[in-house]
């Protein structure tokens, strides 16, 4: 691996990088390491980051990473009020893994908002990457629905997510977004392990 390169790259991306960008990366981190620990901040860091990757997805035309941004959020009001409500008898809501149909609605979730997304980027918009803004949409859909239902599987989805957004904003100019999603793969590698961890003690 050509480590210069990198470090080129991240060097650039400290360049280019707004005021605004930082925020959004500083709070995007925060969320996952937040999510790692099964800690609510998750849901506020999130919000903060969602809103702002928004805004910047649209100056960089991508459509269907800004809509990921926009439900991001919508899903974190719903997962903030499901991981404070517990059901009865329970102090929190519990890591547990999918059921086979759980799986299935995943698989739904991924395949029909996969299509939608990319039919409508591809025809009714300038996006030069639909099928890599609608994979990484798709399945950053799967990924924030299992979370706000504590499914050890949500990790499986966001790094699926997170390794294919690397070259993607990487391609798109976002230097140091790019290197945001290769951490949060590490990060995301390291949730799984936690929350498979989480989930055996739940069961026990």
């Amino acid at each position: 691996m050509d480590f210069q390169f990198l470090i080129d790259g991240f060097t650039e991306g400290l360049q280019q990088m707004t005021w605004l960008e930082a925020v959004a990366v500083v709070f995007g981190i925060a969320s996952v390491f937040y999510s790692m620990r099964e800690h609510i901040w998750v849901y506020p860091t999130g919000i903060v980051s969602t809103l702002i990757y928004v805004w910047i997805c649209l100056q960089y035309k991508l459509y269907a990473d800004m809509g990921i941004n926009a439900y991001y959020f919508s899903m974190s009001i719903f997962g903030w009020y499901v991981w404070t409500h517990p059901k009865e008898g329970q102090k929190v809501l519990p890591v547990t893994w999918l059921k086979p149909s759980g799986w299935l609605i995943s698989i739904g979730i991924f395949l029909i908002s996969y299509l939608i997304l990319y039919l409508v980027l591809s025809r009714f918009t300038d996006s030069d990457v639909p099928y890599w803004d609608s994979f990484t949409t798709a399945s950053a859909f799967v990924g924030m629905w299992l979370m706000a239902k504590k499914k050890v599987e949500n990790w499986i989805a966001w790094i699926i997510t997170d390794l294919v957004s690397v070259p993607l904003y990487f391609h798109k100019g976002l230097i140091l977004t790019s290197f945001q999603f290769l951490f949060f793969t590490i990060l995301a590698t390291l949730g799984l392990i936690a929350w498979i961890k989480s989930a055996k003690h739940h069961a026990a």
